[in-house]
């Protein structure tokens, strides 16, 4: 493998973790998934999002870095460390959920607590049309996830897109999948694949699939 560590981001719905478990396994890829089962205030979250905004991205920060921290560790079995989010994924939605001064607060821990991570050799963010990301979210079952918005929505990916072309001295392959679906198809597919064995500059390049 070209990248010793990769990291798929995305909107809630994106696909991220079924695809990367397919990945890792075609890679032989050490696996890292996100807990957010474990978080009880999620779900409180999406009910009062007001008064548990900050538990929660406090309670995911503390998750992400405890479990990201373990990447550092060699693998003697694995060609390579494959996630479905990184840390920067806690900036993002802080940055949409908190007020400003809480968020200040909370960019203060993050820049603490990310000082000694590993960062992705490179970060691949899955950009789909907002109606496929809805469609994904309501076919998921999540009953708390049934009520976020198309405006919450948009302003993740707005954050996304900003914080992603502000990042230095890493590499982002944004995948623009207009009508593509990776999970299904085998040539899509196969074409993220090749993209991810190619050497890709420093800063944000953008290919669609």
């Amino acid at each position: 493998m070209r990248y010793g560590y990769i990291a798929f981001e995305g909107l809630i719905g994106a696909g991220k973790t079924t695809l990367t478990r397919r990945v890792a396994e075609d890679l032989n890829g050490r696996l890292v998934l996100e807990e957010f089962d474990d978080n009880p205030f999620l779900p409180r979250f999406y009910e009062d999002p007001q008064r548990y905004a900050f538990s929660v991205e406090l309670s995911f920060l503390a998750q992400r870095y405890h479990q990201l921290k373990r990447t550092t560790e060699q693998s003697l079995f694995h060609a390579c460390t494959v996630a479905d989010y990184s840390i920067g994924k806690s900036l993002v939605f802080a940055r949409v959920t908190l007020p400003e001064d809480e968020f200040v607060l909370f960019r203060d821990l993050y820049t603490i607590m990310y000082g000694d991570l590993p960062r992705p050799d490179l970060l691949v963010y899955l950009h789909l049309p907002m109606d496929r990301v809805q469609g994904r979210i309501q076919s998921r079952g999540r009953s708390y996830e049934r009520t976020i918005s198309v405006d919450y929505l948009a302003q993740l990916q707005e954050r996304y897109l900003d914080h992603l072309q502000k990042l230095k001295g890493t590499r982002v392959l944004v995948v623009d999948l207009p009508t593509a679906d990776l999970l299904h198809d085998r040539d899509a597919y196969q074409h993220l694949l090749d993209l991810l064995g190619k050497d890709h500059p420093e800063g944000c390049t953008v290919q669609k699939i």
